[in-house]
């Protein structure tokens, strides 16, 4: 198992990663931009969910194949950034739905909130896009066999790997909260979510678009 030493170089390393802005974190706050608080705190989620899957292939061998493989990181990469994509482009044609449903006569005037999306389709959301982002695989495969100690490997990288998700979906939930206190100034002017929604799904549009063409 990882010694005493290698845990505290794992978890300065790991917080340090967290906070670089990369696909998740932009993600998550797309997500809380355009569909709000508790939508996005259950793609954060389930984007953990989706990265722990990732851990999990690593730590059975199977993401390295991946990241040898030019032709299955093209797959997953083009699988993952399409799909981030698609949910900007539905934030931007449905900026205006936050609005409608503050408006007078939309169901409760001042007071109403938007629809929500469905628990399980928002987590779901989170996980596709976890599991389906290759640089996260590929730094996986290249940062966690580093801090592993005596004994077989694997166990140790799956161990590794579920403490790296926690903390990542801990610091997402709270940059979403942060993204959902601007959301809710804008919501005080209702004609201001639509800017917000397309910003939103801008911000989205665009982590994809680099995912797609990034270098491997």
């Amino acid at each position: 198992m990882p010694s005493q030493h290698q845990w505290v170089a794992f978890l300065v390393a790991s917080l340090l990663f967290i906070q670089v802005p990369g696909p998740s974190l932009l993600f998550t706050i797309g997500r809380a931009l355009t569909v709000g608080r508790r939508d996005a705190l259950l793609s954060a989620l389930g984007n953990g969910v989706g990265v722990l899957a990732q851990v999990l292939l690593v730590a059975v061998g199977l993401g390295a194949v991946v990241a040898a493989s030019a032709t299955a990181y093209t797959v997953v990469k083009v699988a993952g950034a399409g799909y981030v994509v698609w949910l900007g482009v539905q934030a931007v044609r449905h900026r205006a739905d936050a609005r409608r449903a503050l408006e007078p006569g939309a169901g409760g005037g001042a007071t109403a909130v938007p629809a929500r999306t469905p628990a399980l389709r928002s987590l779901r959301i989170g996980v596709v896009v976890g599991a389906t982002n290759p640089k996260t695989l590929v730094f996986f495969v290249a940062f966690l066999p580093q801090f592993t100690g005596t004994g077989p490997a694997g166990p140790q990288v799956a161990l590794l790997g579920l403490v790296f998700c926690v903390l990542a979906a801990a610091s997402d939930s709270l940059w979403v909260l942060v993204a959902s206190q601007a959301r809710a100034w804008f919501a005080r002017r209702p004609e201001r979510l639509d800017g917000l929604g397309a910003a939103g799904g801008a911000l989205m549009v665009g982590l994809g678009t680099s995912m797609l063409v990034a270098e491997r």
